[in-house]
């Protein structure tokens, strides 16, 4: 797998998982709640672990590459910044543009 595909792989990941918590009413998408609807905290929390699974697998790819770079906190802080962009397509569809 080369270095390229690999960026693309998380990234294509990240978007799907940002997107995810606002797609559906199940947490992770397979455990379903006894209220019906899910709401906005548990949205918000599936996302942080969403994010953390991400990572994960970025992480899991690069040692797979070879010797995995020390980050600092700037590196997590511009990631969370892009998951949560990438989250915004699905917030938008499920509070701005969804009928209720």
């Amino acid at each position: 797998m080369t270095s390229s595909f690999s960026v693309w792989l998380v990234i294509g990941l990240a978007v799907l998982l940002a997107n995810l918590p606002f797609l559906n009413e199940r947490v992770l998408a397979v455990v379903p709640l006894k209220g019906g609807l899910k709401p906005l905290w548990a949205r918000v929390l599936e996302l942080v672990l969403l994010y953390f699974v991400a990572g994960g697998v970025g992480l899991a790819l690069e040692h797979h590459q070879g010797q995995i770079y020390p980050q600092g906190w700037e590196f997590y802080a511009v990631t969370a910044s892009m998951f949560l962009t990438f989250a915004f397509p699905g917030f938008v569809y499920r509070y701005l543009l969804r009928r209720h």
